[in-house]
Protein backbone atom coordinates (compact mmCIF):
# COMPACT_ATOMS: atom_id res chain seq x y z
CA UNK A 1 0.00 0.00 0.00
CA UNK A 2 2.91 2.31 0.80
CA UNK A 3 4.32 1.60 -2.65
CA UNK A 4 1.08 2.72 -4.34
CA UNK A 5 1.02 5.86 -2.22
CA UNK A 6 4.62 6.63 -3.18
CA UNK A 7 3.83 6.20 -6.87
CA UNK A 8 0.89 8.61 -6.57
CA UNK A 9 3.05 11.18 -4.79
CA UNK A 10 5.72 10.96 -7.49
CA UNK A 11 3.08 11.25 -10.21
CA UNK A 12 1.55 14.31 -8.54
CA UNK A 13 4.99 15.89 -8.13
CA UNK A 14 5.76 15.25 -11.78
CA UNK A 15 2.53 16.93 -12.86
CA UNK A 16 3.23 19.93 -10.66
CA UNK A 17 6.80 20.11 -11.96
CA UNK A 18 5.54 20.10 -15.55
CA UNK A 19 3.04 22.83 -14.64
CA UNK A 20 5.93 24.94 -13.35
CA UNK A 21 7.90 24.35 -16.55
CA UNK A 22 4.93 25.18 -18.77
CA UNK A 23 4.12 28.36 -16.84
CA UNK A 24 7.70 29.61 -17.16
CA UNK A 25 7.62 28.73 -20.87
CA UNK A 26 4.44 30.73 -21.43
CA UNK A 27 5.03 33.70 -19.13
CA UNK A 28 8.75 34.32 -18.63
CA UNK A 29 9.72 37.21 -20.91
CA UNK A 30 13.22 37.77 -22.26
CA UNK A 31 16.07 38.23 -19.82
CA UNK A 32 13.76 39.33 -17.01
CA UNK A 33 12.35 35.88 -16.35
CA UNK A 34 9.70 35.05 -13.75
CA UNK A 35 10.17 35.65 -10.03
CA UNK A 36 9.65 32.97 -7.40
CA UNK A 37 6.81 34.98 -5.87
CA UNK A 38 4.93 35.40 -9.16
CA UNK A 39 5.45 31.75 -10.07
CA UNK A 40 4.17 30.51 -6.70
CA UNK A 41 1.13 32.81 -6.78
CA UNK A 42 0.22 31.90 -10.35
CA UNK A 43 0.31 28.16 -9.58
CA UNK A 44 -1.23 28.42 -6.13
CA UNK A 45 1.79 26.81 -4.48
CA UNK A 46 3.96 27.70 -1.51
CA UNK A 47 7.37 29.12 -2.37
CA UNK A 48 9.00 26.15 -0.64
CA UNK A 49 7.07 23.80 -2.94
CA UNK A 50 8.17 25.73 -6.04
CA UNK A 51 11.78 25.58 -4.86
CA UNK A 52 11.50 21.82 -4.38
CA UNK A 53 9.81 21.25 -7.74
CA UNK A 54 12.28 23.39 -9.69
CA UNK A 55 15.40 21.70 -8.28
CA UNK A 56 15.44 18.76 -10.75
CA UNK A 57 14.43 21.10 -13.58
CA UNK A 58 17.41 23.32 -12.81
CA UNK A 59 19.73 20.32 -12.53
CA UNK A 60 18.63 19.03 -15.94
CA UNK A 61 18.99 22.45 -17.56
CA UNK A 62 15.30 22.67 -18.47
CA UNK A 63 15.15 25.78 -16.28
CA UNK A 64 17.81 28.27 -15.25
CA UNK A 65 17.72 30.85 -12.46
CA UNK A 66 19.26 34.31 -12.53
CA UNK A 67 21.94 34.47 -9.83
CA UNK A 68 21.25 38.13 -9.17
CA UNK A 69 17.44 38.34 -9.22
CA UNK A 70 16.46 34.72 -8.63
CA UNK A 71 14.08 34.85 -11.60
CA UNK A 72 13.35 31.69 -13.59
CA UNK A 73 13.49 31.22 -17.36
CA UNK A 74 13.87 28.31 -19.76
CA UNK A 75 17.34 26.78 -19.81
CA UNK A 76 19.57 25.32 -22.50
CA UNK A 77 18.13 21.87 -21.85
CA UNK A 78 14.75 23.02 -23.14
CA UNK A 79 16.39 24.27 -26.34
CA UNK A 80 18.23 20.97 -26.81
CA UNK A 81 15.01 19.03 -26.23
CA UNK A 82 13.17 21.12 -28.80
CA UNK A 83 15.94 20.80 -31.37
CA UNK A 84 16.08 17.04 -30.91
CA UNK A 85 12.34 16.82 -31.49
CA UNK A 86 12.46 19.02 -34.58
CA UNK A 87 15.41 17.11 -36.04
CA UNK A 88 13.43 13.89 -35.71
CA UNK A 89 10.46 15.17 -37.71
CA UNK A 90 9.99 13.31 -40.96
CA UNK A 91 9.62 15.76 -43.85
CA UNK A 92 7.17 13.62 -45.81
CA UNK A 93 4.93 13.12 -42.79
CA UNK A 94 4.98 16.80 -41.86
CA UNK A 95 4.33 17.93 -45.44
CA UNK A 96 1.68 15.34 -46.34
CA UNK A 97 -1.37 17.38 -45.35
CA UNK A 98 -0.11 20.53 -47.09
CA UNK A 99 0.91 18.57 -50.21
CA UNK A 100 -2.60 17.17 -50.60
CA UNK A 101 -4.14 20.56 -49.85
CA UNK A 102 -1.95 22.20 -52.50
CA UNK A 103 -2.86 19.52 -55.05
CA UNK A 104 -6.56 20.15 -54.37
CA UNK A 105 -6.18 23.92 -54.68
CA UNK A 106 -3.94 23.93 -57.76
CA UNK A 107 -5.43 20.85 -59.48
CA UNK A 108 -1.90 19.89 -60.50
CA UNK A 109 0.70 17.33 -59.45
CA UNK A 110 2.69 18.25 -56.35
CA UNK A 111 6.31 17.28 -55.74
CA UNK A 112 8.38 17.38 -52.56
CA UNK A 113 12.17 17.29 -52.84
CA UNK A 114 15.26 17.45 -50.66
CA UNK A 115 18.57 19.05 -51.61
CA UNK A 116 21.55 16.84 -52.49
CA UNK A 117 23.84 19.32 -54.28
CA UNK A 118 24.12 19.77 -57.15
CA UNK A 119 20.87 17.80 -57.45
CA UNK A 120 17.47 17.50 -55.82
CA UNK A 121 15.93 14.17 -54.85
CA UNK A 122 12.19 13.62 -55.21
CA UNK A 123 10.87 12.21 -51.92
CA UNK A 124 7.11 12.52 -52.41
CA UNK A 125 4.57 13.03 -55.16
CA UNK A 126 0.82 13.73 -55.01
CA UNK A 127 -0.80 13.38 -58.41
CA UNK A 128 -3.99 15.05 -59.51
CA UNK A 129 -5.98 12.28 -61.11
CA UNK A 130 -7.61 14.51 -63.74
CA UNK A 131 -4.31 15.68 -65.24
CA UNK A 132 -1.67 14.02 -67.38
CA UNK A 133 0.67 11.99 -65.18
CA UNK A 134 4.13 13.42 -64.66
CA UNK A 135 7.09 11.17 -65.45
CA UNK A 136 8.86 11.91 -62.18
CA UNK A 137 9.51 9.05 -59.73
CA UNK A 138 10.06 9.12 -55.97
CA UNK A 139 13.77 8.58 -55.41
CA UNK A 140 14.78 10.05 -58.76
CA UNK A 141 17.17 12.99 -59.01
CA UNK A 142 17.08 16.22 -61.00
CA UNK A 143 19.56 19.06 -61.57
CA UNK A 144 19.20 22.00 -59.21
CA UNK A 145 19.86 24.58 -61.91
CA UNK A 146 17.11 23.49 -64.33
CA UNK A 147 14.25 22.61 -61.96
CA UNK A 148 11.96 25.01 -60.11
CA UNK A 149 12.43 23.06 -56.87
CA UNK A 150 16.21 23.17 -57.29
CA UNK A 151 16.30 26.89 -58.01
CA UNK A 152 13.93 27.59 -55.11
CA UNK A 153 16.41 25.91 -52.75
CA UNK A 154 19.51 27.27 -54.45
CA UNK A 155 18.28 30.87 -54.13
CA UNK A 156 18.63 30.61 -50.36
CA UNK A 157 22.04 28.96 -50.23
CA UNK A 158 25.21 30.82 -49.23
CA UNK A 159 27.38 32.09 -52.07
CA UNK A 160 29.97 29.26 -51.86
CA UNK A 161 27.19 26.69 -52.31
CA UNK A 162 25.93 28.52 -55.42
CA UNK A 163 29.50 28.63 -56.74
CA UNK A 164 29.72 24.87 -56.20
CA UNK A 165 26.62 24.18 -58.29
CA UNK A 166 27.80 26.49 -61.05
CA UNK A 167 31.25 24.90 -60.92
CA UNK A 168 29.70 21.47 -61.42
CA UNK A 169 28.34 22.71 -64.77
CA UNK A 170 25.01 23.94 -66.06
CA UNK A 171 24.24 21.47 -68.86
CA UNK A 172 21.19 22.21 -71.02
CA UNK A 173 18.20 19.93 -70.52
CA UNK A 174 16.11 21.78 -73.10
CA UNK A 175 16.64 24.82 -75.30
CA UNK A 176 15.21 26.93 -72.45
CA UNK A 177 17.61 25.81 -69.72
CA UNK A 178 19.62 28.61 -68.09
CA UNK A 179 23.24 27.70 -68.76
CA UNK A 180 24.88 31.10 -68.21
CA UNK A 181 26.10 31.68 -64.60
CA UNK A 182 25.21 35.39 -64.70
CA UNK A 183 21.68 34.66 -65.85
CA UNK A 184 21.28 32.01 -63.17
CA UNK A 185 22.44 34.41 -60.45
CA UNK A 186 19.98 37.02 -61.71
CA UNK A 187 17.23 34.39 -61.63
CA UNK A 188 18.09 33.47 -58.02
CA UNK A 189 17.84 37.16 -57.08
CA UNK A 190 14.37 37.30 -58.63
CA UNK A 191 13.34 34.16 -56.73
CA UNK A 192 14.40 35.69 -53.41
CA UNK A 193 12.39 38.80 -54.24
CA UNK A 194 9.16 37.02 -55.19
CA UNK A 195 9.42 33.98 -52.88
CA UNK A 196 8.92 31.33 -55.55
CA UNK A 197 10.77 29.83 -58.53
CA UNK A 198 9.60 28.89 -62.01
CA UNK A 199 10.88 26.20 -64.35
CA UNK A 200 9.63 27.48 -67.70
CA UNK A 201 10.22 24.40 -69.89
CA UNK A 202 13.83 24.34 -68.62
CA UNK A 203 13.87 20.69 -67.52
CA UNK A 204 11.24 19.15 -69.82
CA UNK A 205 10.11 20.74 -73.11
CA UNK A 206 6.36 20.94 -72.43
CA UNK A 207 6.28 21.24 -68.64
CA UNK A 208 6.14 24.23 -66.34
CA UNK A 209 6.75 24.00 -62.60
CA UNK A 210 6.31 26.51 -59.79
CA UNK A 211 8.16 25.89 -56.52
CA UNK A 212 8.95 27.46 -53.17
CA UNK A 213 11.60 26.64 -50.57
CA UNK A 214 10.84 24.84 -47.32
CA UNK A 215 12.93 25.96 -44.33
CA UNK A 216 13.86 23.68 -41.43
CA UNK A 217 14.20 24.50 -37.72
CA UNK A 218 17.60 26.07 -38.43
CA UNK A 219 15.90 28.33 -41.03
CA UNK A 220 17.93 26.60 -43.74
CA UNK A 221 16.39 25.79 -47.14
CA UNK A 222 16.96 22.05 -47.53
CA UNK A 223 13.79 21.08 -49.34
CA UNK A 224 11.10 22.50 -51.61
CA UNK A 225 7.56 21.89 -52.78
CA UNK A 226 6.17 22.47 -56.26
CA UNK A 227 3.24 22.11 -58.62
CA UNK A 228 3.94 20.79 -62.12
CA UNK A 229 1.90 20.49 -65.28
CA UNK A 230 1.86 20.78 -69.03
CA UNK A 231 2.31 24.27 -70.45
CA UNK A 232 -1.19 24.05 -71.90
CA UNK A 233 -2.52 24.00 -68.31
CA UNK A 234 0.10 26.01 -66.46
CA UNK A 235 0.25 29.05 -68.70
CA UNK A 236 2.64 31.94 -68.14
CA UNK A 237 -0.31 33.98 -66.83
CA UNK A 238 -1.36 31.25 -64.40
CA UNK A 239 2.13 31.13 -62.89
CA UNK A 240 1.40 34.47 -61.20
CA UNK A 241 -1.55 32.86 -59.39
CA UNK A 242 0.20 29.60 -58.54
CA UNK A 243 3.37 31.27 -57.21
CA UNK A 244 1.82 32.74 -54.04
CA UNK A 245 -0.25 29.57 -53.54
CA UNK A 246 2.87 27.37 -53.53
CA UNK A 247 4.78 29.86 -51.37
CA UNK A 248 2.00 29.81 -48.76
CA UNK A 249 2.02 26.00 -48.66
CA UNK A 250 5.81 26.02 -48.25
CA UNK A 251 5.54 28.55 -45.43
CA UNK A 252 3.05 26.38 -43.56
CA UNK A 253 5.31 23.34 -43.86
CA UNK A 254 8.28 25.42 -42.73
CA UNK A 255 6.36 26.54 -39.64
CA UNK A 256 5.52 22.93 -38.79
CA UNK A 257 9.22 22.08 -39.06
CA UNK A 258 10.05 24.82 -36.58
CA UNK A 259 11.23 27.58 -38.90
CA UNK A 260 10.89 31.11 -37.57
CA UNK A 261 11.00 32.77 -41.00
Amino acid sequence: MACVSGERNRSASLRRGLAVLEHVRDHATGEQGLSLTRLAEALGLAKSSVLRLTTPLLESGLLERDRRTGAYRLGHGALHLGQTYLAALDLRTVAAEESHRLMSEAHETVHLVVYDPPHVVYVDKVEHEATVRMGSRIGSRGPAHSTAVGKAILAWQPEPAIDEVIGAGLPPRTEHTITDPARLRAELTRIRRYGYAVDDRENEPEVRCVAAPVFDHHDAARSAISVSGLTSRITAARVRTLGPLVAEAAARISAKLGSTR
